[in-house]
């Protein structure tokens, strides 16, 4: 059984490590507000003051933090991941963040002896919280393998993407296809309350046929509910859409949908909005 240091007990963090302890892994954890990580301390995981003492000697390490530039301070610092753990680890950031970055990550971790596995997640607080996330891994195809029942104690969708970097842009279409759906079922339920239609009423007419997704099944209850306490920050899905700009733009290639829908959230994060929900995006349209 593998030994576990986790960085990063926020929204996702904290269900993630529960599962793995439920799956037998021990885990140390290590998070810049210890606060959060009181439940799963409480709970039998592992504090750690630092990021040096949460990974040294330990098998597997993950992270799932908030922005590129926090994943660049955990792995790349003088007493960061790849200064810290031992030859042989396997590195795995479950962050969302740049290809670039992610084949960085790749390459620091075979120069220092480790491999290093880019593993974006989908699936929100839900999927975490049930240990059903969607996992998009690049890397090494031995390395994945090996992590298979690691993998298996967070997710159920667990597929390999191919090289390092694969994992993110897989993460980058993801967002890209949920950008135009959550937009969609705003559009959706903005439209039956201008036509005096019952919410709800219309809810369950559509969603059972093609207009039906994910996000209209979990998000839109909250919606109707003004439930808006993040299962996945609106400043972290705005993070998300600028990669995936970015990426495009590189390609040459022109996403309107996407422009359309991070142009909307930019407006509610310039009103204090940022740390919502992305169900939150309701509140664009009224």
């Amino acid at each position: 059984m593998y030994s576990i240091g986790f960085i990063g007990i926020g929204v996702m963090g904290q269900s993630m490590v529960r599962n793995l302890m439920k799956r037998g892994f021990e885990v140390s954890v290590y998070s810049r507000t210890k606060e959060k990580a009181e439940g799963v301390v409480a709970d039998g995981a592992i504090w750690c003051d630092d990021i040096r003492s949460c990974v040294a000697g330990k098998d597997v390490v993950i992270t799932i933090v908030g922005y590129p530039k926090d994943v660049e301070e955990v792995y790349f610092k003088e007493d960061g991941i790849l200064a810290s753990a031992k030859k042989g680890a396997v590195l795995i950031d479950m962050t969302t963040t740049s290809p670039m970055l992610a084949k960085r990550i790749y390459a620091a971790a075979k120069d220092a002896g480790m491999d290093a596995i880019d593993a974006p997640v989908s699936g929100g607080d839900v999927g975490a919280k049930n240990a059903t996330l969607s996992i998009m891994a690049g890397g090494d195809k031995e390395a994945f393998d090996r992590m298979h029942d690691v993998f298996a104690a967070m997710g159920t969708s667990i597929i390999y993407e191919g090289e390092a970097g694969n994992g993110q842009h897989t993460k980058m279409a993801n967002q890209i296809a949920i950008a135009g759906t959550i937009a969609g079922v705003c559009e959706a339920l903005a439209y039956a309350r201008k036509t005096g239609l019952d919410e709800q009423t219309m809810l369950d007419s559509i969603s059972a046929g093609a207009a039906g997704s994910w996000q209209m099944t979990n998000q839109v209850p909250r919606m109707l509910k003004g439930d808006f306490d993040p299962g996945f920050f609106i400043k972290h899905f705005i993070k998300d859409m600028a990669i995936a700009t970015k990426e495009a733009e590189k390609e040459s290639l022109t996403l309107p949908v996407l422009h359309d829908v991070l142009t909307m959230y930019r407006t509610l994060e310039s009103q204090g909005l940022g740390d919502l929900g992305t169900q939150a995006l309701i509140k664009y349209f009224e």
